[in-house]
């Protein structure tokens, strides 16, 4: 008995990629790539003719983006209003970069706190460095009368 035609299938544009080849294109795992894109946030995925995700190259930089958007603090909701102004086209591009500027300045507001907490840690770090070096409790920046030794720091 012959065996079946194979079904034709219809060639991937040249310029896609399946989800393995962009998980290691986007040092990602494919779990995450699916997550991202069940969280609405990987726009202009197609599938080919059996149903699989197909990638273009721009996603690559799409995942570096939502990674680094998470990274600083973007909530899923927020990056979900920017996937979908990315979706809206060239209409959109005042209220992506509004969202993008807030964030921004949100991520600035951060690393102020983040900095000034940097500079707190240094100098107990400086702190103890010293009372370990000489033997003696210093004197803690601006404090009016020493403490007794058997405060904690």
């Amino acid at each position: 008995m012959p065996s079946p035609a194979p079904t034709p299938r219809t060639p991937p544009p040249a310029a896609s990629l399946p989800i393995g080849a962009l998980a290691r294109s986007s040092g990602r795992s494919v779990h995450t790539i699916r997550w991202y894109e069940a969280q609405g946030l990987m726009p202009g995925v197609q599938r080919d003719s059996g149903g699989r995700r197909r990638y273009s190259p721009q996603h690559i930089e799409w995942l570096d983006l939502m990674v680094r958007l998470r990274a600083t603090g973007m909530t899923i909701a927020k990056m979900r209003r920017y996937a979908t102004l990315v979706r809206q086209g060239k209409a959109s591009l005042g209220e992506r970069q509004a969202l993008l500027q807030s964030h921004r300045d949100e991520v600035l507001a951060r690393i102020a706190e983040w900095n000034s907490a940097l500079t707190l840690l240094d100098d107990k770090i400086d702190f103890y460095g010293e009372w370990l070096h000489t033997g003696k409790r210093p004197r803690w920046p601006n404090e009016s009368t020493p403490q007794p030794r058997s405060t904690k720091r």
